[in-house]
């Protein structure tokens, strides 16, 4: 017998009620709510809390290789994410949206992705975001809970971040570093969502990286769990073997358009809520207020925006809502096209092209996600501390220094794209391009790069090789394209 919809609000609300009034949450308890409605109503949940079972039989043979995984791994990293591939990519919740819109799906980390829809072309999707605002399906990214009375200093081992500071609802951006060099192994944010007891985090990976960052993350964990140090649960975020969704709302509009889709009990004040910062907010939905939604004030555009995780069953409701409430003339859905210009523009590295396990933060330009507090051998306590703290200081001032550096670069003539060669006036090899492609807002060929060290200061100019000539350049700072995040004063 179907459900009906008066029964689905009622299991929302009582998820609500085991909620304190901020909606600070466990996502364990939602599942669990969730489980125990399906098995009140008969076997058969609401639609808003299953996905179709033509979705799950696609997803059966992944679903069997990761009960095969699950079993050979250790409690405290239960469970893992599937490990798909770009040769045998996954689907988003949101997939079937996207085709609706004449998404025009390419693979991309490991998860068949929009690149682009048929209303807009990547340059006018690129302009709409700067100009109005724009959804990203950004559901292909890993999304993890780290929990326990380990998990503070755990995190503070595996990246140099200032953790233990982060005060309940704060972000930062930070990297997992190998030991001993400290080469990047992926860059993520890192949220606390708790103090303790709990010491909840919410952490965010790269899709490319998930069986990478999985097999880093356990091994350390195993190695952690080893010693005498206080436990420390990693788990990944979802349900049933479905992972939460993730959409990203970015342009000067996102605001607006998310504080209008707030439900009416959702007491959180958008003009308070500054970059860097994440709240639990319900929004209306056709079904009811939602189930609570973890946002965070950032993104990967240079603009203000919002980063919304959700329970799986209510990801495309979400998406489809957030659409309808603002109107095609505020917000438009965007690819993996215009996601790439942006950042670039916005200065951001993209994982593997511009990060890598042989650059450490320092060759990166990341020595601000170290804190001061953590700058000294003795206080470091991180992965590959002993290679990157010396970095940190110039040869000239008697540290190690660097090689190399991360720059921007403005390049004339033709686009330089990644692994284009560049030179000195005398021919000298000196560094490659990384990214690069026409920026649509500056109308310049623009491009992310390594270079000798003493040849990263602005206004240096070099030469880039493109297609076998040499093309003038010049060092930029970056971000190309000034960051609008909506920050305190």
């Amino acid at each position: 017998m179907a459900t009906s919809r008066s029964t689905a609000r009622l299991a929302s609300s009582m998820i609500e009620r085991t909620m304190i009034p901020s909606y600070r949450c466990r996502r364990g308890i939602v599942a669990l709510a969730t489980r125990q409605l399906h098995i009140a109503t008969s076997h058969q949940a609401p639609p808003q809390l299953t996905l179709s079972i033509t979705r799950q039989s696609m997803h059966l043979t992944m679903r069997q290789q990761q009960r095969r995984a699950q079993s050979t791994l250790g409690e405290n990293t239960k469970p893992a994410p599937i490990f798909y591939t770009d040769e045998k990519p996954g689907k988003t919740a949101l997939y079937d949206l996207h085709l609706r819109h004449g998404g025009k799906m390419v693979p991309f980390g490991g998860y068949s992705m929009p690149v682009q829809y048929s209303d807009l072309s990547v340059g006018e999707s690129h302009h709409w975001t700067r100009e109005k605002c724009s959804l990203f399906d950004v559901g292909h990214m890993v999304q993890y809970h780290f929990d326990g009375p380990g998990a503070e200093a755990f995190l503070e081992s595996v990246t140099p971040a200032g953790v233990k500071d982060l005060a309940p609802g704060q972000s930062t951006l930070s990297a997992l570093l190998h030991p001993q060099t400290g080469g990047i192994a992926d860059d993520c944010i890192i949220t606390r969502l708790e103090s303790g007891p709990k010491h909840l985090f919410y952490v965010v990976l790269n899709a490319g990286c998930r069986q990478k960052d999985y097999d880093f993350l356990s091994s350390a964990i195993g190695r952690w769990d080893n010693t005498m140090n206080p436990v420390v649960h990693m788990r990944h975020l979802q349900t049933e073997g479905e992972p939460y969704g993730l959409v990203a709302l970015q342009g000067p509009l996102a605001a607006d358009i998310l504080s209008s889709a707030l439900a009416s009990a959702c007491k959180v004040d958008v003009k308070a809520w500054y970059f860097g910062n994440a709240k639990h907010i319900t929004l209306a939905l056709p079904s009811g207020e939602s189930l609570p939604i973890v946002a965070s004030r950032g993104g990967y555009t240079g603009e203000d925006g919002f980063e919304l995780s959700m329970h799986p069953s209510q990801t495309v409701e979400v998406a489809e809502t957030l659409l309808k409430t603002a109107g095609e003339d505020k917000l438009r859905l965007a690819g993996l096209g215009a996601r790439d210009s942006l950042r670039l523009e916005a200065g951001m590295c993209l994982y593997g092209h511009d990060l890598d396990d042989s650059t450490t933060p320092v060759e990166a330009g990341l020595s601000w996600i170290i804190p001061k507090s953590r700058r000294s051998l003795e206080g470091s306590g991180f992965n590959g501390a002993e290679t990157i703290v010396p970095q940190l200081t110039p040869v000239s001032k008697g540290g190690a220094g660097v090689g190399r550096r991360r720059i921007g670069l403005v390049v004339e003539g033709a686009p330089a794209r990644e692994g284009a060669e560049i030179v000195d006036e005398g021919g000298e090899v000196i560094g490659k391009v990384t990214s690069g492609c026409p920026s649509p807002t500056l109308k310049k060929n623009i491009a992310m790069a390594y270079v000798k060290d003493g040849m990263h200061k602005a206004g240096t100019e070099v030469q880039v090789v493109v297609r076998g000539k040499k093309r003038k350049a010049v060092v930029t700072k970056m971000p190309f394209v000034p960051s609008k995040y909506f920050k305190e004063r």
